[in-house]
């Protein structure tokens, strides 16, 4: 075998070792802390109910993603679910809280404010994050 072409096997194999071990944290990273903003200090872009987001979503999905993504809103609802960190609004919207919230209880109506980061055709739901409640 070419000295060259060994030399570049082992190079490419170090590369792809490399890509292996260190592609999951350097995805975390970039996830973790490249996508997050204050948003409790910026102005919602939109404040609605859960029905009327989801109805936009359903009704055209690529333009309530260009409407929404990204963009802080303020959703109105009643709790139907409360899973640690996890708090499902009237059964289609799920917000994440960076920490836990003890006061959140099912039935409870609330405005959580929050990034919109997607929709779920299979599960019909809007996904958010970075969500706390709305004062």
């Amino acid at each position: 075998m070419n000295k060259k072409l060994k030399t570049f096997l082992i190079i490419m194999g170090i590369l792809i070792l490399g890509g292996v071990i260190a592609g999951p944290k350097i995805k975390d990273y970039l996830v973790n802390n490249l996508g997050k903003r204050d948003l409790q200090s910026e102005e919602a872009a939109f404040t609605l109910k859960t029905k009327d987001i989801l109805a936009e979503f359903t009704a055209n999905e690529t333009a309530a993603n260009k409407k929404y993504l990204e963009k802080p809103v303020v959703i109105s609802g009643v709790i139907t679910s409360v899973n640690d960190k996890e708090v499902i609004i009237d059964e289609v919207v799920v917000c994440g809280f960076t920490t836990a919230d003890a006061t959140l209880k099912v039935g409870q109506s609330v405005n959580i404010k929050g990034r919109v980061i997607g929709y779920d055709d299979l599960m019909g739901g809007v996904n958010m994050d970075q969500c706390s409640i709305n004062k």
